[in-house]
């Protein structure tokens, strides 16, 4: 075991390269993918919401390749790396990202991975975020990061136990992002083209059902439902603002928006940050299962619900909290507004950064079906949701066994044995 600096396991020109300095496009299969810090989650993963593209003259000298590694370098999201295989695809990487190219001769480069996602990395960065150089760390540190580094086998044996686990958690996700598509499929089957079961358990419009023609929304909708403005049934409210050397003494949960980032549906608040604010301000801002929160600036129009609620949680500013006055709507209202992340997002305002509004979100009109057919709705909401939230139980259980895993393996005090050796001791 030797204890080595980042820039030693790089190829001499591989180490400490800033990122594209260009403006994010609209994302496009024809276009080189735009790697931004906002795109990876504190696990090293790729995110697919929001995805960008990038155009530049100079792109191929900011493609990544097979073996390198981006590290974040400024704002909360400091430290975070991403390890680039080419299964994900095309890809340049964003200004506020900085690439080491690894060299698969010095190191496994896959172990670098698991080991910037170790504690060890982690409180490295944590002590530097404290000090002078808070919310930034340049090339030249990020290439004097001490990593320890066990001899070759033993890395070999943490990326084949690693790697095992990591591809759990991700067919994991894939069951997850079924389930999501099957729901989203459902209430586009049921409330846009409007062919909910009927009361013979037929498709409504497609068997006849009967349509009458809105002129609010200039289009039929199914006879006996009503429309209303978002803010005739709902009420709203942004989150909080508050310094980050605030103190109090109610230590609580917080939701930002790179959690929002991080997830689809759910935003599971074991894997919230904590803050220490006064009693006053906490319970002003307090996040139920029942509320809906939708980013307005950063990923503008993200929708998402919390799960996992054990105590205090609140939101930040940049968030605003939606809270119905009929419960029995929260799955059908939250349907809607995820039906409509994209088109807010592309209409939304600012100058700096985009934002979403109370008052966009109040004049938006909404359709109220029959009750009846909102509660079975949420129904089969409730099993969609029990299975997604089980396999993010699943996967935070896997992520916890990594993390136990990982200094182990790394100092050998777990062991890979073969199937001989398996079938001698027999």
């Amino acid at each position: 075991m030797s204890r080595v600096q980042l820039k030693d396991l790089c190829f001499e020109n591989g180490v400490g390269k800033y990122g594209i300095p260009a403006s994010a496009e609209e994302f496009s299969e024809d276009k080189v993918r735009y790697l931004r810090i906002s795109d990876i989650d504190d696990y090293g993963n790729i995110l697919d919401f929001d995805k960008k593209s990038v155009s530049s003259e100079n792109i191929e000298k900011y493609l990544l390749k097979e073996g390198d590694i981006v590290f974040a370098r400024t704002g909360n999201s400091t430290g975070r790396t991403y390890y680039h295989e080419e299964k994900n695809g095309k890809m340049a990487y964003a200004g506020f990202l900085i690439k080491f190219s690894l060299d698969p001769k010095r190191v496994n480069p896959k172990y670098l991975k698991y080991y910037t996602l170790g504690k060890e990395y982690r409180a490295w960065v944590e002590n530097l975020s404290n000090g002078s150089t808070r919310g930034n760390i340049n090339a030249k540190t990020f290439s004097e990061c001490p990593i320890l580094l066990p001899d070759r086998e033993q890395q070999d044996v943490v990326v084949a136990v690693l790697s095992k686990l990591e591809e759990k958690i991700q067919t994991n996700n894939k069951i997850n992002s079924q389930l999501e598509s099957m729901a989203k499929t459902l209430y586009d089957y049921w409330f846009v083209q409007f062919d909910f079961p009927d009361e013979h358990g037929k498709p409504y419009k497609s068997s006849g059902g009967k349509m009458v023609y809105n002129e609010e929304l200039k289009r039929e909708i199914p006879q006996g439902w009503g429309v209303e403005k978002l803010s005739d049934i709902s009420s709203f409210k942004n989150g909080i603002n508050y310094e980050k050397g605030s103190s109090g003494d109610s230590k609580t949960k917080i939701v930002n928006v790179r959690n929002v980032s991080s997830s689809t549906i759910f935003i599971d608040a074991d894997e919230l940050d904590s803050v220490k604010l006064s009693d006053n301000q906490v319970n002003n801002y307090l996040v139920d299962e029942s509320m809906i929160l939708i980013t307005r600036s950063g990923v503008p129009g993200a929708t998402r619900m919390v799960t996992n609620i054990r105590g205090k949680v609140i939101y930040s500013g940049f968030i605003i909290g939606v809270t119905l006055s009929e419960k029995f709507l929260l799955d059908y209202v939250f349907f809607y507004l995820k039906d409509l992340e994209l088109l807010m997002s592309n209409s939304s305002s600012g100058t700096i950064m985009k934002n979403i509004s109370q008052a966009t979100l109040s004049q938006m009109v909404i359709v109220i079906p029959n009750k009846e057919i909102v509660k079975s709705f949420s129904r089969i909401m409730d099993t969609y949701f029990e299975g997604i939230r089980n396999i993010q139980k699943q996967n935070e259980s896997l992520i916890n066994l990594r993390d136990w895993l990982l200094p182990l393996l790394m100092n050998g005090q777990v062991k890979l044995r073969s199937e001989s050796e398996v079938r001698e001791e027999l």
